[in-house]
Protein backbone atom coordinates (compact mmCIF):
# COMPACT_ATOMS: atom_id res chain seq x y z
CA UNK A 1 0.00 0.00 0.00
CA UNK A 2 2.54 2.57 1.15
CA UNK A 3 6.09 2.67 -0.22
CA UNK A 4 9.18 4.48 0.23
CA UNK A 5 8.82 8.43 -1.56
CA UNK A 6 5.16 7.94 -0.98
CA UNK A 7 3.93 11.84 -0.01
CA UNK A 8 1.65 11.18 3.23
CA UNK A 9 -0.85 13.29 5.71
CA UNK A 10 -1.19 11.93 8.94
CA UNK A 11 -5.22 11.26 10.09
CA UNK A 12 -5.51 12.77 13.18
CA UNK A 13 -2.41 15.52 13.03
CA UNK A 14 -1.23 17.89 11.22
CA UNK A 15 1.50 16.60 9.79
CA UNK A 16 2.63 16.07 6.28
CA UNK A 17 5.88 13.97 5.13
CA UNK A 18 7.32 11.37 3.26
CA UNK A 19 7.41 7.76 3.38
CA UNK A 20 11.26 6.72 4.02
CA UNK A 21 11.07 2.79 5.29
CA UNK A 22 8.16 0.42 5.57
CA UNK A 23 8.48 -2.45 7.92
CA UNK A 24 5.72 -4.69 7.92
CA UNK A 25 2.88 -2.86 9.94
CA UNK A 26 4.61 0.50 11.10
CA UNK A 27 5.94 2.93 8.52
CA UNK A 28 8.70 5.53 9.37
CA UNK A 29 7.42 8.94 7.75
CA UNK A 30 10.26 11.77 7.30
CA UNK A 31 8.25 14.79 8.22
CA UNK A 32 8.16 18.38 7.39
CA UNK A 33 9.73 19.53 10.28
CA UNK A 34 12.54 17.04 10.14
CA UNK A 35 11.68 14.39 12.03
CA UNK A 36 11.14 10.73 11.24
CA UNK A 37 8.18 9.08 13.23
CA UNK A 38 6.86 6.04 12.65
CA UNK A 39 3.08 5.35 12.06
CA UNK A 40 0.38 2.58 11.46
CA UNK A 41 -0.78 2.05 7.78
CA UNK A 42 -4.82 3.54 8.53
CA UNK A 43 -3.43 6.55 10.12
CA UNK A 44 -1.89 8.25 7.20
CA UNK A 45 -3.38 8.73 4.00
CA UNK A 46 -1.67 8.92 0.65
CA UNK A 47 -1.01 12.25 -1.38
CA UNK A 48 -0.51 12.27 -4.92
CA UNK A 49 -1.83 15.36 -6.65
CA UNK A 50 -4.95 16.66 -5.47
CA UNK A 51 -6.09 13.69 -4.10
CA UNK A 52 -5.80 11.42 -1.33
CA UNK A 53 -5.80 7.55 -1.14
CA UNK A 54 -7.04 5.41 1.10
CA UNK A 55 -8.31 2.16 1.17
CA UNK A 56 -10.17 1.20 -2.14
CA UNK A 57 -12.10 4.53 -2.86
CA UNK A 58 -10.48 7.83 -3.58
CA UNK A 59 -11.90 10.99 -1.46
CA UNK A 60 -10.77 14.53 -2.53
CA UNK A 61 -7.83 15.97 0.17
CA UNK A 62 -10.50 19.02 1.26
CA UNK A 63 -12.80 16.86 2.18
CA UNK A 64 -10.82 14.32 4.57
CA UNK A 65 -9.00 17.67 5.81
CA UNK A 66 -12.58 19.08 6.23
CA UNK A 67 -13.74 16.15 8.29
CA UNK A 68 -11.06 16.45 10.32
CA UNK A 69 -11.12 20.13 11.30
CA UNK A 70 -12.61 21.05 14.53
CA UNK A 71 -15.89 23.10 13.92
CA UNK A 72 -15.74 26.94 14.92
CA UNK A 73 -18.56 28.02 16.97
CA UNK A 74 -20.66 30.06 15.18
CA UNK A 75 -21.33 33.51 16.46
CA UNK A 76 -24.23 34.73 17.40
CA UNK A 77 -25.28 38.63 17.38
CA UNK A 78 -26.80 39.51 20.58
CA UNK A 79 -28.61 42.88 21.26
CA UNK A 80 -26.78 44.92 23.49
CA UNK A 81 -29.52 46.46 25.85
CA UNK A 82 -28.48 49.47 27.62
CA UNK A 83 -28.70 49.36 31.55
CA UNK A 84 -30.75 51.84 31.99
CA UNK A 85 -33.34 50.27 29.53
CA UNK A 86 -36.66 48.57 31.68
CA UNK A 87 -37.79 45.31 30.19
CA UNK A 88 -41.03 45.73 27.88
CA UNK A 89 -44.21 44.60 30.68
CA UNK A 90 -45.65 41.16 28.66
CA UNK A 91 -49.35 40.28 30.11
CA UNK A 92 -50.32 36.88 28.81
CA UNK A 93 -54.20 37.05 28.70
CA UNK A 94 -54.96 32.81 28.08
CA UNK A 95 -57.62 32.35 30.40
CA UNK A 96 -55.71 29.84 32.55
CA UNK A 97 -53.15 32.31 33.58
CA UNK A 98 -55.47 34.86 34.33
CA UNK A 99 -58.04 32.10 37.09
CA UNK A 100 -56.99 28.94 38.53
CA UNK A 101 -60.22 27.48 37.62
CA UNK A 102 -62.44 28.33 34.52
CA UNK A 103 -64.50 25.21 34.50
CA UNK A 104 -67.81 26.77 35.13
CA UNK A 105 -67.15 29.62 32.45
CA UNK A 106 -68.57 30.01 29.02
CA UNK A 107 -66.87 31.93 26.85
CA UNK A 108 -68.53 35.11 27.13
CA UNK A 109 -67.19 35.34 30.61
CA UNK A 110 -64.10 34.18 29.48
CA UNK A 111 -63.47 36.90 27.08
CA UNK A 112 -65.43 39.53 29.18
CA UNK A 113 -62.58 38.75 31.76
CA UNK A 114 -60.00 38.97 29.08
CA UNK A 115 -61.10 42.20 27.80
CA UNK A 116 -61.61 43.81 31.30
CA UNK A 117 -57.99 42.60 32.15
CA UNK A 118 -56.57 44.08 28.97
CA UNK A 119 -58.20 47.53 29.97
CA UNK A 120 -57.13 47.67 33.65
CA UNK A 121 -53.93 46.74 32.08
CA UNK A 122 -53.83 50.03 29.65
CA UNK A 123 -54.90 52.25 32.28
CA UNK A 124 -52.36 51.66 34.46
CA UNK A 125 -49.81 52.00 31.51
CA UNK A 126 -51.48 55.53 30.90
CA UNK A 127 -51.73 56.88 34.00
CA UNK A 128 -47.90 54.81 34.97
CA UNK A 129 -46.63 56.56 31.45
CA UNK A 130 -45.18 53.34 30.46
CA UNK A 131 -44.07 53.59 26.93
CA UNK A 132 -44.73 50.00 25.71
CA UNK A 133 -46.57 46.65 26.87
CA UNK A 134 -47.13 43.78 24.99
CA UNK A 135 -50.51 41.66 25.10
CA UNK A 136 -50.15 37.93 24.44
CA UNK A 137 -52.99 36.67 22.92
CA UNK A 138 -52.42 33.31 21.12
CA UNK A 139 -53.46 32.59 17.47
CA UNK A 140 -56.57 30.43 17.98
CA UNK A 141 -59.55 31.72 16.06
CA UNK A 142 -58.45 35.37 16.63
CA UNK A 143 -61.49 36.29 18.67
CA UNK A 144 -59.54 37.79 21.68
CA UNK A 145 -57.47 39.80 18.93
CA UNK A 146 -60.04 41.08 17.63
CA UNK A 147 -61.81 42.53 20.87
CA UNK A 148 -58.58 43.46 21.76
CA UNK A 149 -58.04 45.55 18.70
CA UNK A 150 -61.60 47.22 19.10
CA UNK A 151 -60.34 47.67 22.78
CA UNK A 152 -57.43 49.64 21.84
CA UNK A 153 -59.19 51.71 18.93
CA UNK A 154 -61.27 53.38 21.35
CA UNK A 155 -58.03 55.14 22.94
CA UNK A 156 -56.87 58.19 21.51
CA UNK A 157 -53.20 58.27 22.41
CA UNK A 158 -52.97 54.45 21.93
CA UNK A 159 -50.97 53.04 18.73
CA UNK A 160 -50.53 49.21 18.31
CA UNK A 161 -49.49 46.48 16.17
CA UNK A 162 -48.55 43.03 15.73
CA UNK A 163 -46.19 41.75 18.17
CA UNK A 164 -42.47 40.86 17.44
CA UNK A 165 -43.05 37.52 15.25
CA UNK A 166 -39.50 36.00 16.22
CA UNK A 167 -40.29 36.23 19.73
CA UNK A 168 -43.96 35.57 20.23
CA UNK A 169 -45.39 34.13 16.62
CA UNK A 170 -48.34 35.57 15.90
CA UNK A 171 -49.99 35.41 19.17
CA UNK A 172 -48.90 38.94 20.36
CA UNK A 173 -49.75 42.87 20.02
CA UNK A 174 -47.78 45.38 20.98
CA UNK A 175 -49.40 48.53 22.88
CA UNK A 176 -47.79 51.96 22.08
CA UNK A 177 -48.48 54.86 24.76
CA UNK A 178 -47.78 58.52 23.04
CA UNK A 179 -47.08 60.66 25.88
CA UNK A 180 -47.98 64.05 26.31
CA UNK A 181 -44.73 66.36 27.81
Amino acid sequence: MFSKGDKVTVLDDAMDGIVVATNGDQITVLTTDGFEIKFAPKELLKISGDEMKMGLGTTPVSLILQEKEIPKPRSFVKEKKSKKEIPVPEFDLHIEKLVKNFRGMNNYDILTLQTETAQRHIEFAIRNRIPKIVFIHGVGEGVLKAELDFLLGRYDQVSFKDGNYQKYGSGATEVYFKQNV
